[in-house]
């Protein structure tokens, strides 16, 4: 939606959509072949991608991200569970995490966010969590009409 509006939007937006049958969780490697294919076609600095998802997309990002994590800047999860995300939360440990949640979610429970950011933070990862008090699961209109979120992404380059 953002991408639509602002004409100054300063990255390449890629947003996949999970086949009917599955979950992003399962479909890392497919993921990582389109970022391939992504990064082939377009002017894409490898060392600024970030990957940020909602809902099931929000657990794809995790997931992702655990699964190949060499790729990131940056990544920013949204009301998205860590279940089946291999190797995390140590594969993260060098991502910088900003995730986002509804206090009164009743889609995915918030514990899931506090638990994946707490897990990171117990191991010295830089994650931190913004829960909305007032929100249910769409957490993601006011993350994506927030400037700061795309300001946090631009500030982080992908360590080698």
């Amino acid at each position: 939606k953002i991408a639509e509006t602002k004409e100054d939007f300063p990255f390449i937006a890629v947003s996949p959509q999970c086949p009917a049958d599955s979950f992003w969780q399962v479909q890392v490697d497919a993921l990582n072949a389109l970022l391939d294919e992504v990064a082939a076609g377009h002017a894409v600095d490898e060392n600024r991608i970030y990957l940020t998802g909602l809902s099931m997309g929000g657990a794809g990002t995790w997931s992702l991200a655990s699964a190949y994590p060499e790729r990131f800047a940056a990544i920013a999860p949204i009301c998205g569970s860590t279940f089946m995300a291999r190797g995390f939360p140590h594969s993260l440990k060098n991502v910088p995490v900003w995730a986002f949640h509804g206090a009164k979610d009743d889609v995915v429970p918030i514990r899931h966010s506090e638990n994946a950011v707490g897990a990171l933070k117990a191991i010295g990862g830089d994650a931190r969590l913004t829960i909305y008090p007032e929100a249910r699961h769409d957490s993601w209109t006011e993350t994506y009409n927030n400037p700061e979120l795309y300001r946090w992404f631009l500030g982080h380059t992908r360590v080698g």
